[in-house]
């Protein structure tokens, strides 16, 4: 299983980390390390020697089919199901590595950094270009977001990505943040939704 991330996705979230509104030239692709899934309801330890850890809330696709070199038109048959997930930051060491030109394989691939929802069948939407989503922490809404603000589509981005890896059965796509990150503190409790429907729920330790 091959876990993908998206950067830079959404306008008003690149103004608030990099002061600017540009869509990238192409899609900024990073990847996780399997052992960065969190998945049914299991606790976020967060790791104190990262420094802040900051919590992305972004939309997750599923592959569901072997994939290379995938014609746009064609790339809404290879994911079946679509959930909301939390791309973990550690912001602190994501400015050093950036200052640096360094990766990000640290601030973004750390265990546990992927906190993932329940699956929902994507025929259960009309549009997922059209798809609200938002965290609560707390009992409090601290981000919210539509995937028609996306700089890059879902299917785009699936394109993109299969020229250079082969796309296999369980392997996961989170397509960006909105606006809105911010740090997550002990005993924060975290709920995500699409649409209406909560699909994702745990605490921090």
């Amino acid at each position: 299983m091959k876990i993908f991330a998206i950067g830079m996705n959404y306008a008003a979230h690149n103004k608030e980390l990099h002061d600017t509104l540009l869509k990238p030239d192409e899609p900024v692709i990073f990847t996780k390390a399997d052992s960065a899934l969190l998945k049914d309801g299991k606790p976020f330890f967060i790791p104190e020697h990262l420094g802040r850890i900051d919590y992305e809330t972004e939309v997750v696709v599923r592959i569901c089919r072997l994939g290379k070199n995938i014609p746009e038109r064609f790339a809404h048959r290879y994911y079946d199901a679509v959930t909301v997930g939390i791309d973990f930051t550690a912001r602190d060491v994501q400015k050093r590595a950036s200052e640096k030109g360094q990766p990000w394989t640290i601030c973004k691939g750390f265990d546990g950094s992927a906190a993932i929802g329940e699956w929902v069948d994507k025929e259960k939407f009309l549009d997922l270009q059209a798809l609200h989503f938002h965290l609560d922490i707390n009992g409090q809404t601290v981000q919210e977001g539509c995937t028609s603000d996306m700089l890059y589509r879902i299917d785009e981005i699936i394109a993109y990505i299969s020229r250079f890896f082969t796309l296999k059965t369980g392997d996961i796509l989170y397509t960006g943040t909105p606006a809105g990150v911010g740090p997550v503190h002990i005993d924060d409790h975290l709920t995500g939704y699409l649409e209406e429907r909560k699909v994702l729920e745990f605490n921090c330790k």
